[in-house]
């Protein structure tokens, strides 16, 4: 969970973000961990299906 504030924190600090109370930090550290989760899921499965698209042909 550590992990996650920091990032929360640098991503916050670098916009120039108000400083939230600890409960809305709590959720933007979750959200952000859920929006770059998706975006690596996204990263990674087209990066597969070009692979096997390029293996293919």
């Amino acid at each position: 969970m550590k992990l996650l504030l920091f990032i929360s924190n640098a991503f916050i600090n670098t916009m120039g973000i108000t400083q939230p109370s600890p409960k809305a930090a709590n959720r933007a550290a979750w959200f952000i961990f859920l929006m770059l989760s998706a975006v690596l899921t996204v990263v990674v499965t087209i990066a597969l299906l070009a692979i096997r698209w390029a293996s293919q042909h």
